[in-house]
């Protein structure tokens, strides 16, 4: 009788034993818990102090005013910084493009377009640098002519993308109408460039040549001699006459073959 009345009292000594156990792993879980809120409470405390203008969170309408102001503040300054990297990564590929580094152009003006996607200038720059990069590739092996098909086409998507950004930009029509007519051999697109582009600025000499070369290629040889009997009539610069007399002549012989 003892022994089971002994059996009996183990058996309530370890069940109070197994529940303070469980209470106490409860408190050390809660402690635990409350010590990881608190100290997420503390972080996002010392996030909002940083653009709390009192230096603490702000806890009324005014304070949250004031923190948005400041926030705003902190974000037009990134803008500008950003702005300014733009514009230094845009004169640079200018400075490289004049000294005819068009590789490093590019990648300037790459950079810069990343900062500022809507100047058409910058697209019509890349336009040119990758076209003369194109023309630099020697090599006739088929990666490198991939490679200078590659550069032509990216020429050409930059100038279209500078137009679509500025339809009056007369430069990429001009750079379009001579990539067209002496690399892409595509008379009838350069043709087209170079039509809008007199329209816009119809004193121009230089394009004609370009136009006249297009319409060459087409075979029309009565509009060929027609531009160039323009160039003749409308140029002051003896060399630029000289050029195209050689070249009106040239067709006319060619004409009555």
């Amino acid at each position: 009788m003892k022994s089971k009345s002994k059996s009996t009292i183990k058996k309530i000594k370890d069940f109070f034993v197994a529940i303070i156990i469980l209470f106490l792993v409860g408190m050390l879980i809660y402690y635990l818990y409350n010590r990881t809120a608190s100290r997420s409470s503390r972080e996002l405390t010392r996030q909002m102090a940083e653009i709390s203008p009192r230096g603490g969170p702000p806890e009324t309408i005014e304070g949250l005013r004031q923190a948005i102001v400041l926030y705003e503040e902190q974000i037009e300054r990134h803008v500008r910084e950003a702005a300014q990297t733009g514009v230094y990564w845009k004169i640079l590929g200018t400075r490289l493009a004049d000294r005819n580094m068009h590789n490093h152009a590019l990648e300037a003006f790459e950079k810069a377009i990343y900062y500022n996607t809507n100047d058409a200038s910058l697209y019509y720059m890349a336009g040119i640098s990758a076209g003369y990069v194109a023309k630099s590739i020697v090599d006739s092996s088929v990666s490198a002519e991939m490679e200078r098909d590659r550069l032509f086409q990216y020429a050409e998507n930059s100038h279209l993308r500078a137009l679509e950004l500025d339809n009056t930009y007369t430069q990429p029509m001009y750079a379009l109408g001579v990539l067209y007519a002496f690399e892409l051999d595509n008379p009838d697109d350069a043709i087209d460039q170079l039509e809008r582009y007199m329209q816009i600025r119809p004193s121009d000499i230089h394009p004609l040549f370009v136009l006249a070369r297009a319409y060459f290629m087409k075979e029309n040889l009565l509009k060929t001699i027609e531009l160039y009997d323009t160039i003749i009539d409308r140029t002051r610069d003896q060399n630029v006459r000289r050029e195209a007399q050689e070249l009106r002549d040239m067709v006319q012989g060619i004409r009555y073959e």
